[in-house]
């Protein structure tokens, strides 16, 4: 997609610095979240064991639940540990087209998954064995690597603490 440049990129970066004066208030200010965090983020999915195979054997997310789909008879939801309590969950749709992936409005980008540095060299290290493509950490951003799922969902393992991003930290302990 092309970005922008000259005058319109100029007039992308003064909008942000309008919207950054007007809505992000200091740490010491900021209310509490109304909610206690994410109970589980939930994908789509074509196929339930390509997608389980994916994540458990190949990134070791233990699957920690497979049900049948409260609101649609035949499809399953099922979970997997991501570490820290959260949970990354999937729903398949049998008898539904599932177009390939396209990055559009209102679709998820990617999920970032914080690891340390012995994790995302393993992560890596296994990756290059199963012959999985990805993008990083060799455009710059070190500390990130970029795949996609079978599904198309775009996931970044980013070499950071939790709610730290670039080496900042983005919450109060």
């Amino acid at each position: 997609m092309p970005q922008p440049r000259g005058a319109e990129l100029e007039a992308v970066r003064a909008r942000r610095a309008e919207l950054r004066e007007r809505y992000l208030e200091p740490s010491a200010q900021r209310p509490d979240p109304t909610v206690k965090g994410f109970h589980h983020v939930a994908l789509i999915c074509r196929d339930v064991e390509e997608t389980i195979r994916f994540y458990q054997e190949l990134l070791g997310f233990p699957l920690v639940e497979l049900v049948e789909n409260r609101d649609y008879a035949g499809s399953s939801h099922f979970f997997f540990d991501v570490g820290n309590r959260n949970l990354l969950g999937f729903f398949d749709f049998p008898g539904h087209d599932h177009p390939p992936f396209q990055e559009t409005i209102g679709a998820v980008q990617h999920i970032a998954l914080s690891t340390d540095a012995e994790n995302f060299a393993a992560a890596r290290k296994r990756l290059d064995e199963a012959g999985v493509e990805y993008l990083g950490p060799d455009r710059g951003v070190e500390d990130s690597l970029y795949i996609r799922d079978p599904n198309g969902v775009g996931l970044e393992f980013y070499r950071e603490e939790l709610a730290v991003f670039e080496g900042a930290p983005l919450l109060d302990d």
